[in-house]
């Protein structure tokens, strides 16, 4: 392990303590790195990509994504089927299969632990109790399941513990293996929502219970692996479940695509997953972890460092330095955002009135959306005209708009025509109540951070504005935006489903504090948000989603800047492996050929 210090030899000594683990028990191993620390592995409590990768392979949904289709394909997982839909898209039905168990624990006082329908009941209702602040809770709460909300909303005002055992209409078991979602409204879309370990899967209340103080460190699903150790911010290691069922290899490849045929056709019923134990270092500057997978510490690279590219993929095709060593390169468009928020209720960058509007205006056009994608991602991005990324519905590869501008003259003008002017001669603006202007901008210390930091310096000090940085690691900054203490951030949003409105939900009034960390709150965008939520996919959602799209454009509580472009290396004895746009538990895909690594080794 690179990060802190921690050299390789010495993570062999921290495993040999854990005999369980040993680090050469002929095991198939794969080893690559995060470049951001988890928070931890509870999904009412998760909403980060990289703890929700690794819950994704613990818990499981009734849904999945199969493998290797493409365009994606929602397919069974523990379900037996597809869920039931009513005809007016308001009733969801769910049948689970028999003979699926949770891995063993101690809360299960040495009996086995059959999945079933209620367990899907109670880790839903979880997202509702106020407890956990769950910051996935908007997603189900858009949905308008009948009765949670209410129930919800019971306990916080009779300030009592949330009501588990309480039945509501919107869901329910109707028998040992079969749970029914109704909701208010239709939703036609709503089922992507059970295709996610990571905010779905199921949890068993005895576990639940048994740690009341420790679900996000314990956690017990049904997946394919389970969590052999865990040094936080650090390493994470998972093994195989060992109770896990007899699951094959069942992916359906589209015919275009040659290489995932290969896959599909050399794996079509092998026994997952294929892998025994899965070792994630967290090491967050760029050259450590490149390193780590040249030397072949790391078998995989998930997302090749910008820094890298003009190296490892000279105009985009894999080097020939590295195809002779036998690595294979997987190119994908992600399904993603990259953005800068304004926090809306913030008393310098916030509001709706036509000043601070054209404030965060002229912010957005002193910022080169271009030299972003240049010089911080190497090209490995392409500028965003809205918040909606390629691949999913609602997104327009025909629209153009000032999104992706960059043009001092009129950031300059629109400062001055409402009153951001230097009032005091110290060559820095004021604010038009004569007030000091000055921005905080909070981001984390490691390279990629640090250079975006210097764009915004540069944005801000092009039209004379004063902008100061708070850095703190991701977990703190990431506390603070949910509360909405924070005046401008910038992050990434990945998607999760072919759902467009995942997107929209950044700036949907409700879900401040969870999806919405910019706290936008308009009544228009707010209205749009509801008309397309409820409409099936087609001509009239895509006109209704522009407009909601626009008003993000004209409002800027988001400057967006790019969707990014994923590259993946992989050793030669990585094998299997190719990136989902929305699949997380990917793992149990993926095979690792020891005698193929023993042979590069010499």
């Amino acid at each position: 392990m690179i990060r802190r210090g921690l050299t390789r030899a010495l993570m062999v000594v921290w495993f040999a303590a854990m005999p369980a683990m040993a680090a050469d028990d002929g095991a198939k191993v794969l080893r690559y790195a995060f470049p951001v620390a988890e928070t931890g592995f509870d999904p009412a409590q998760i909403s980060d990509l990289y703890s929700r990768t690794i819950a994704a392979n613990i818990f499981e949904a009734p849904l999945t994504y199969d493998y290797l289709a493409r365009p994606s394909k929602v397919v069974p997982q523990t379900a037996t089927a597809l869920p039931e839909i009513s005809a007016d898209r308001k009733t969801f039905t769910f049948r689970i299969r028999p003979g699926i168990y949770f891995a063993d624990d101690p809360a299960f006082k040495g009996q086995r632990r059959e999945l079933t329908a209620a367990d899907y009941v109670y880790s839903v209702k979880r997202h509702y109790d106020p407890k956990f602040k769950s910051p996935s809770l908007f997603q189900l709460e858009n949905g308008k399941i009948l009765g949670l909300s209410e129930l919800r909303q019971q306990a916080i005002e009779r300030k009592q513990p949330f009501p588990y055992d309480t039945e509501v209409e919107g869901l329910r078991t109707l028998d040992r293996y079969t749970f029914q979602v109704r909701l208010a409204e239709p939703s036609p879309r709503f089922y992507y929502w059970f295709a996610d370990g990571a905010v779905t899967g199921a949890v068993a209340r005895e576990v639940i219970e048994a740690y009341p103080d420790r679900t996000m460190e314990h956690p017990v699903g049904t997946g394919p692996y389970r969590l052999a150790a865990w040094k936080r911010s650090s390493l994470i290691v998972l093994e195989r479940n060992p109770t896990f069922r007899d699951d094959p290899y069942d992916a359906e490849a589209p015919a275009d695509d040659a290489r995932s045929q290969a896959i599909a056709e050399r794996y079509k019923g092998k026994r997952l997953p294929m892998i025994d134990r899965v070792e994630v270092s967290i090491v967050e500057e760029t050259q450590p972890r490149w390193l780590a997978f040249l030397n072949g510490e790391h078998d995989l690279l998930e997302r090749l460092p910008n820094d890298f590219a003009p190296v490892a993929i000279p105009n985009n095709r894999l080097a020939p330095h590295l195809s002779k060593r036998g690595v294979l390169m997987d190119r994908v468009p992600l399904v993603d955002a990259t953005f800068s928020y304004f926090g809306m209720e913030h008393p310098v960058v916030g509001g709706y009135t036509p000043d601070r509007v054209a404030l965060r205006r002229a912010l957005g056009l002193a910022y080169d959306v271009e030299q972003e994608i240049s010089s911080v991602r190497r090209g490995q991005a392409i500028p965003a005209q809205a918040i909606v990324p390629p691949l999913l519905s609602g997104y327009d590869p025909n629209l153009k708009t000032e999104m992706s501008d960059f043009d001092l003259g009129r950031a300059k003008a629109l400062l001055d025509l409402y009153g951001y002017v230097d009032r005091d001669g110290d060559g820095w603006r004021e604010q038009p109540n004569g007030e000091a202007l000055i921005l905080e901008y909070s981001s984390q210390p490691d390279q990629a951070s640090r250079q975006l930091q210097e764009l915004w310096d540069k944005a801000a000090s092009a039209v004379n504005i004063r902008i100061a940085f708070s850095i703190a690691k991701w977990p703190e900054q990431l506390k603070a935006s949910r509360a909405g203490k924070l005046m401008m951030w910038g992050v990434a949003w990945g998607g999760v489903s072919p759902d467009g409105s995942y997107y929209l939900d950044l700036m949907y009034g409700p879900n401040k504090g969870q999806a919405n960390h910019a706290r936008f709150d308009l009544p228009a965008y707010n209205e749009l948000y509801r008309q397309q939520l409820v409409m099936p996919d087609g001509p009239e959602r895509e006109a209704v989603m522009r407009e909601a799209k626009l008003l993000g454009v004209a409002y800027m509580p988001y400057k967006v800047t790019g969707h990014r472009v994923a590259t993946d290396l992989m050793h030669p004895w990585v094998q299997g492996y190719r990136r989902h746009p929305f699949l997380r538990d990917w793992w149990r895909y993926v095979d690792v050929d020891p005698a193929v690594k023993a042979e590069h080794a010499k």
